[in-house]
């Protein structure tokens, strides 16, 4: 063996070894050190389904929305419907399903088994949920490094692989529980296989098996987040158009997608009414106005008609929020976007240059979607499907960087720089991460033995401990928070109303089915979603109650022994329920209070600091 062939075969040996080796750390950091809990309220409800799932009771949901409820009782006739056992028609199945085979194997479903210490400030149940999502999260990374290796070669595909692990948006939804991680390893899957079949259409052959393949793994998406069926519809065009005999591979995966939504379709009717469940209200999110929040928490959709709120604004506004935030929404990794550039440049491999039609192809038809459906900024939107392109822009991105990196005269010159270029897209990818990483640090190891929640507005052990105690599996609470109680708590919640009216009524409901509505709790969910003028224009009738804590905060006197002034009791509008709870119990003084209709004891006793 030649010395530069060993010198080469060591090379390759240090780099892999330290790339598995920051794996691991930031692993095991992430999931450890700096983990702080669930963050997400669909990631939390999705927790709590697929608990209930663990649990023998099917996709149930103890989180309670009036206007689900209210679809489900008209389907029945005008029947009330138990609060227990209420079928879920909003989340897709299989991240569910997923966690709950994981939370099965955990022992997950005996509550007692995993109820929290007075010195735990982080659910054990959250770490568990969270691994699920990162281990499929480093097996995207994998996946994706085959793929990428298969198009170009191992230097891009490593160097794509260590933008996917530096990246700080991936590790955010690992740790988060959304399952934006399964759905980028199914699409990573199915990515490999539409490329094998670009392959076997480019050499001659007919691609049915591969592309059937990925079919199958495109329809998984789907069931993963409904919103991913516009990526499986790109790819159906393409392979309608791409694949011989034209049309046949189209119609067959078209055919295997609708299998299983035909199934969930059938199921959401009997339940809800909608063959969409109450998964198309989503639509008020986007092409709605953004009203999807109010729409869930209201009985009666004839005042809020989905097309009367601007419609070709609405498809306009979000387009072009995603053509300016477009490395934000691919993760930051800067080099992605120029995937768009890589469409000029003549690939000398047919199915390089075919392969890159299919990407932009079902990016603009999954941008298209989110235009319907709606999509933000925000740090973890559950809509957020862009990031999913990002490994694979990266890759064509990296390709077209390289080429012209190549051809600089400077790089001709001095060949010691051709991979200079590589390290510092590395640099600038890694660099919100790295920032991040002494902040992280610092709290993980101040508070390593009792964890450090995501407060405000989430404080898991209050919950657990706290309100999980005051209530019984036959009561039920309101709440502005019902994802977090029904996971931390493991109680049934109601999504608390903008009415008074919706109030007494389901309240009437829950008292005639002997599961009787125990109190209300308040959180940062709610009076700290914004301004004054928010909060009101949100929890409307509830105002008073929304910001009586922090009007009571305001108002203390200088000796803490002498209380604030409250509100709740004062307004006249809810004059009747307050009556009917009448009892503050401070989980958190001032920030997180339940107001029950019997005595918990004085808040000091009730705190959970």
């Amino acid at each position: 063996m030649s010395k530069s062939l060993t010198q080469f075969d060591a090379g390759i040996i240090i780099r892999r070894s330290l790339f598995f080796l920051i794996l691991i750390l930031l692993t095991l950091a992430n999931l450890f050190i700096f983990f702080r809990g669930l963050n997400a309220p669909q990631a939390m409800e999705q927790a709590q389904i697929a608990r209930e799932v663990a649990r023998g009771n099917g996709l149930t949901t103890k989180v309670i929305r009036p206007i689900a409820y209210e679809q489900a009782v008209e389907t029945q006739g005008g029947t009330a419907l138990a609060f227990k056992g209420f079928k879920d028609t909003y989340h897709s199945p299989l991240n569910p399903l997923l966690n709950a085979a994981v939370l099965k194997l955990a022992g997950a479903d005996n509550a007692a088994r995993w109820q929290m210490k007075e010195n735990e400030m982080v659910f054990p149940l959250d770490r568990v949920i969270a691994t699920v999502s990162t281990l499929c999260f480093l097996m995207s990374i994998g996946v994706t490094y085959l793929l990428v290796s298969r198009i170009f070669d191992q230097k891009i595909a490593g160097v794509t692989a260590i933008l996917m692990l530096f990246c700080e948006t991936f590790w955010n939804y690992s740790m988060s529980g959304l399952p934006q991680m399964l759905m980028l390893l199914l699409f990573s899957c199915a990515a490999y296989f539409v490329y094998r079949a670009v392959e076997d259409s480019s050499e001659g052959r007919i691609p049915y098996v591969p592309a059937i393949i990925a079919g199958v793994f495109f329809t998984l998406l789907a069931l993963t987040h409904y919103v991913t069926i516009w990526i499986s519809i790109g790819y159906i065009i393409f392979a309608a158009v791409a694949f011989r005999p034209r049309g046949v591979v189209g119609i067959t995966i078209l055919f295997i997608l609708l299998i299983p939504m035909v199934f969930i379709m059938l199921r959401n009717t009997a339940i809800s009414g909608s063959p969409f469940g109450t998964a198309y209200l989503n639509l008020y999110n986007g092409i709605g106005g953004g009203a999807e929040e109010s729409i869930m928490r209201i009985r009666d959709l004839e005042d809020y008609p989905l097309l009367n709120r601007g419609f070709v604004s609405s498809i306009l506004r979000t387009t072009v929020l995603q053509a300016s935030s477009l490395i934000p929404f691919l993760g930051g990794i800067i080099v992605a976007p120029l995937f768009f550039l890589s469409l000029l440049h003549p690939f000398k491999r047919p199915s390089i240059a075919r392969f890159r039609w299919a990407i932009l192809l079902m990016f603009a038809v999954s941008a298209f979607g989110l235009s319907i459906y709606g999509v933000s900024t925000d740090e973890l939107d559950p809509n957020q499907t862009h990031l999913l392109f990002a490994p694979l822009m990266t890759a064509y991105g990296l390709a077209v960087v390289s080429i012209l990196w190549s051809k600089l005269p400077i790089v001709i010159s001095a060949p010691v720089i051709q991979n200079l270029h590589h390290t510092l897209i590395i640099a600038f990818t890694a660099l919100p991460l790295v920032l991040s990483l002494p902040n992280k640090v610092r709290l993980g190891m101040d508070r390593n033995d009792t964890g450090v929640p995501h407060w405000p507005p989430y404080l898991p052990l209050a919950l657990n401990l706290g309100l999980g105690k005051w209530l019984t599996n036959q009561q039920i609470c309101f709440s502005d928070q019902p994802w977090a109680v029904a996971w931390y708590a493991d109680r049934i919640s109601i999504w608390l109303p903008s009415s008074r009216l919706d109030f007494a009524e389901m309240e009437s409901t829950a008292a005639d089915l002997e599961t009787p509505v125990a109190g209300i709790l308040i959180s940062p969910s709610s009076h700290g979603s914004g301004n004054a003028m928010e909060v009101a224009a949100k929890y409307k009738d509830f105002t008073s109650l929304v910001l009586d804590g922090r009007v009571f905060l305001a108002t203390q006197p200088l000796d803490k022994k002498k209380p604030g002034i409250t509100i709740y009791d004062k307004d006249p509008k809810i004059e009747e329920i307050t009556r009917r709870y009448p009892y503050r119990a401070e989980l958190v003084y001032g920030d997180m209070i339940y107001y029950s209709n019997s005595t918990l004891g004085n808040s000091s006793e009730n705190s959970q600091e």
